[in-house]
Parts: structure tokens; sequence; C-alpha cells
């Protein structure tokens, strides 16, 4: 399923500086993967697991110094405004719907630093993110965005740092099971996991609010199955969901993970079994996130579909806005404008089109989502 556009992007991200998302963890998070995983890791990626263990210890050498330092200051930061959660599939547009939310002044949000650093970020992200940039690649290898230790990221990954249960710890183990797919919706946690998990996301969301006020816009495809336990966390959160032609949607997102497999991985990823798991997933996921729209309170939630946003990007934001309530859409109008205009040149990978047999096993078990945002099924 690899393809030419897909293959070419992450050779050209691998010839930069490619940073392992693991040299995040701190020392007991790291462990406990190694060891849950009886340290299967490969003999051409052991210098990486040595590189790790090292800077784990680090890590979490600056945890204690940046809880000692900041106190109970910390613990007692509430936020100000409940967050705007961005959820949907991946590779549905979650990142581009980010990019133009955070166009907002009034709106602030955790960015690759802070995800990849949330052990103590308060202390290092200055330091590190203006004398180290050349440590990030300038381009995302599953799509050629931009990338930076600016730009705005998944939270999810801030979880696997601090050595909380998540499904993206698969990426470190590819060839073993798929981890923590309990973790998707935290409610099927064991009430110990569920608590330790509410606790630090809580401190991450705390240490972002401490060094930016304003409300956060959080976009993690996972939180699609959470969305009970935010609005319990957050009564009066709002929601934002996007989806994308599940034909492409499906192509996309095996690139993607294969991506992440290779570029991050412990172990040569054989991708044994990707396919059926990401059918699977998706259907789990929309399955999910069914049932949490139902407890969203009015005004709180709002779904658009990708083709319509690239198509009509201010129309589309302006009914986000207005559906949920926030405001002062007008300011923010220009910005979105120049945003368009200024990645007009953008390419989206291309695909191979999709087998008869795939496409069938796609329109048979996908078939409620695609008749409920109105996608046909491609001629063959």
């Amino acid at each position: 399923m690899t393809t030419a556009s897909g293959k070419a992007g992450r050779e050209a991200a691998q010839r930069e500086w490619q940073p392992r998302i693991w040299e995040g963890c701190d020392f007991f998070a790291w462990a406990r993967l190694l060891v849950r995983n009886h340290f299967a890791i490969g003999w051409r990626y052991l210098y990486i697991a040595v590189v790790v263990s090292l800077v784990s210890i680090f890590h979490t050498l600056l945890r204690w110094l940046q809880r000692a330092w900041f106190g109970s200051r910390i613990e007692r930061t509430t936020l100000r405004d409940a967050p705007l959660f961005i959820v949907g599939h991946w590779r549905t547009g979650t990142t581009l719907l980010h990019e133009l939310l955070i166009l907002d002044d009034r709106h602030t949000f955790p960015n690759t630093y802070q995800c990849l650093e949330p052990n103590h970020f308060l202390l290092t992200e200055h330091l590190v993110t203006r004398y180290l940039h050349f440590l990030m690649p300038s381009r995302r290898p599953m799509d050629n965005m931009a990338a930076g230790w600016d730009k705005p990221q998944e939270d999810e990954f801030a979880l696997c740092m601090m050595g909380q249960p998540s499904p993206y710890l698969t990426i470190a183990f590819p060839n073993r099971p798929p981890q923590d797919q309990d973790a998707f919706s935290v409610e099927r946690m064991s009430p110990r996991q569920r608590t330790a998990w509410k606790r630090a996301f809580l401190l991450f969301l705390k240490q972002l609010t401490f060094k930016d006020p304003r409300r956060l816009v959080l976009k993690s495809p996972t939180h699609s199955c959470r969305i009970p336990v935010l609005l319990e966390l957050f009564p009066d959160a709002r929601f934002v969901h996007i989806v994308r032609d599940p034909y492409v949607v499906f192509p996309s997102t095996v690139n993607l993970w294969k991506s992440l497999y290779e570029l991050h991985g412990l172990q040569k990823p054989t991708f044994a079994g990707l396919e059926e798991h990401v059918l699977q997933t998706f259907t789990m996921l929309y399955d999910e996130l069914e049932k949490g729209k139902q407890v969203i309170p009015p005004g709180r939630f709002h779904e658009l579909r990708y083709e319509d946003l690239v198509s009509d990007p201010v129309g589309q934001m302006r009914a986000l806005y207005d559906a949920l309530g926030l405001g002062g859409f007008e300011a923010v109008r220009p910005k979105i404008e120049r945003y368009f205009e200024e990645h007009k040149g953008y390419k989206t990978n291309r695909y191979p089109n999709l087998s008869a047999e795939t496409r069938a096993e796609i329109t048979q078990r996908w078939g409620p989502v695609i008749q409920k945002y109105g996608y046909a099924a491609p001629a063959p």
C-alpha cells in the first residue's frame, strides 16, 4: 500500500535529522515500555535504545527540578476557558483544522516541543527551541506538511512521554500486538489507571495554561473516543468533528502508520495485519464518537467535511464559529484567507486506485459512515 509520493516524502524526511519520539520519555515510562514488550528491540535499533535510556534519566531529573522550582503554582493553575477539542479519524484534516483555529489570537495550543518534552518544557523550551532547532525535520514524513518545535501537535504524545497508557505505544514495537487499545476510551481502563490518566492529562494542561492562559485548542484523534471523560473534566468543553472521504482516509491512514513505524519503531516493521487494524479501528472510533455525541450539550458540537472546508474555508469556518458560539469571526477571517493564499501550492498525497476487493471491503465495513456523511463508493 506504500505510494510513490508517500515513500518519497519519507525518504526526504529521513535525509534530515530524525529524533525518535521516545527520546522524550522519562525513565520510568521508558522502562515500563521496554519491560511490557520483553525488550524486543531489533539489533539495528539497539543504539537508539541506549540513547533513549540515557536521556530518559535527564528527563526525570529535570521533571523533579521543574516540580521543585514551580512548586504548587502549577497545581493551583486553573483553565480560564474549557478547551476546544478537534476530533475525527486520522488523515481527515484534523491538522488543517487545528492550524486554522489557532489563527485566532484568543486561542493557544500544545506545540511539538511541549508534547514531546511534557516533563520539563517550562524549564527548557526557550533554550532548546532557540538553539537546537535543527533537531527537528522541516517536513512531516507522512504528508510533507511543515514541521517544527513550534507547530501544533497531538497531546496524545505528551501522555506517552509521561508514562500513560496510549495506543500510540504500538509505534515503538509495531510487530507486537496493538497496545493499550482500552486507552482509546479511558473508561475501559482500570480505576487506578483511569485516575492516573486524568491526573496526568490535567497536569499537562495546567502546565500549558500556566505558560499561556488563553483557551486551549487540542487535537488528537484518540479523543474521539473519550468525549464522556472529557466532559467530566470540562463540562463546558466544545467539540468540532471533521470527516473525510473514507476511500481516501484508508490508504492515507495505512501510509501514516507505515511512516511512523519506519521512523520511530524499535523493530523492522513487517506491517502484518496493518490494514485489518485500520479497518477495525475506524469502526471502533466512529462507534465511540456516536455514543459520545449523545452526551454533549446543545451548542457545544459541530461537524464539517474536509472537502467542504478546502472548497469554502471562510464559509465553513464562519459556520463553525457560529455553531459553537465562539464569536469574533470577522477578526479571524483575514488570517484564514491569508493562510489559504500562502498554502495554495500545497499538494496532498496521491494514492494508487484501490483494488476492487479493498474497495468492497471498505464499502461493507465502513458503510454506515459513508452513507451518514454522503460519500459514494468510487467507480472501479
